[in-house]
């Protein structure tokens, strides 16, 4: 009867000390993963997202969705690979919220623009002649995003595309309101089509955006928005 006690009594001891072995090493490893994720997590280079975003617009408006390199990113954004994907998940997610901030930025350019002028006409031949005498060195970014966004997309970047012949379509639907006030303040005539003349102006403007891609002289890019602009005021009804 002893023999059995003492097998029964040791074996109980055996597995006592196997679960507490077991769980001090779970608890032991456990700590051991928080403490690496810790100090990884402290040694990582801290970003903003709002200026992460700004550096990525920069890079991939001078460069183009394709031609933009995980590498480009990685300097332009002052992060690693890691860290890139771990905030924006995809190099399409981060070019889609670059796009966005060219979009809000740009038609907020226009509607400050016009609504400083003293009438909505003047307000939309201001912005043309503004865009033709805006100094930028780098040509690279002088072309339309958005427009350079349809142009480069292919059949895998439909979405990216859809985004930005949305935004293409929200500028002009922006014209088009002001071209509304224009006839409305009767600058233009009665019965205008203001959605054929928002498409016109649109269009006149990313000519002229070419105009600057292509690194015009800035004495012809200035007088080249200022025909576009006169096209625009000689649309005003003939004064009795």
């Amino acid at each position: 009867m002893y023999p059995r006690l003492e097998r029964s009594l040791n074996h109980q001891i055996e597995q006592s000390l196997k679960r507490d072995t077991s769980s001090f090493i779970l608890r032991r490893d456990k700590s051991e993963k928080v403490a690496y994720f810790e100090t990884v997590m402290s040694r990582a280079h801290p970003y903003n997202r709002e200026t992460a975003i700004g550096a990525a617009l920069t890079i991939f408006w001078q460069k183009g969705y394709h031609a933009t390199s995980l590498k480009d990113l990685e300097g332009a954004l002052n992060m690693k690979p890691g860290s890139i994907y771990a905030a924006f998940s995809s190099k399409e997610t981060l070019f889609g919220l670059a796009l966005e901030r060219y979009f809000e930025a740009s038609r907020s350019d226009f509607l400050t623009s016009v609504h400083a002028a003293p009438s909505p006409l003047v307000g939309l031949t201001r912005f043309v002649q503004k865009l033709g005498r805006t100094a930028d060195n780098d040509t690279q970014s002088r072309a339309c995003m958005l427009v350079k966004t349809v142009l480069n997309a292919t059949q895998q970047d439909q979405a990216i595309s859809a985004q930005a012949e949305r935004y293409l379509s929200s500028m002009e639907d922006e014209m088009a309101t002001v071209f509304e006030q224009a006839v409305a303040a009767g600058e233009l005539p009665k019965g205008s089509d203001t959605r054929r003349l928002a498409r016109r102006y649109q269009s006149g403007i990313t000519a002229l955006r070419i105009e600057a891609h292509r690194n015009t002289d800035p004495a012809d890019l200035s007088r080249s928005a200022d025909d576009l602009a006169r096209t625009f005021d000689a649309l005003r009804p003939p004064s009795n």
